[in-house]
């Protein structure tokens, strides 16, 4: 029959060492970050798709004022960030 006891060195998570798992329990099993890339992308998609829905068959204009207002919002915001990180620290 098997030990009912675990090895714990093998049981240790693998975190990095700038990364608490108290603040980012996520870290405990492999995954502490966030993928600004993805999140950019996403982004620029998003506020591209909102414009497109301005094609239709709707007669009023105030859906295409929010669309609008909604898109050059995101697309300001992604500017910014763009324009932050290029700043160095």
């Amino acid at each position: 029959m098997a030990a009912t006891e675990l090895d714990p060195s093998v049981n240790e998570p693998l975190v990095a060492a700038h990364v608490d798992t108290a603040e980012v329990p996520s870290a405990a099993w492999g995954w502490s970050g966030e993928a600004p890339r993805l999140f950019r992308f996403l982004g620029w998609f998003f506020a591209a798709f909102l414009l497109v829905y301005m094609i239709g068959n709707h007669e009023g204009k105030v859906e295409d004022l929010w669309l609008v207002g909604i898109a050059g919002f995101m697309v300001f915001l992604l500017v910014r960030d763009m324009i932050q990180r290029r700043k160095p620290r």
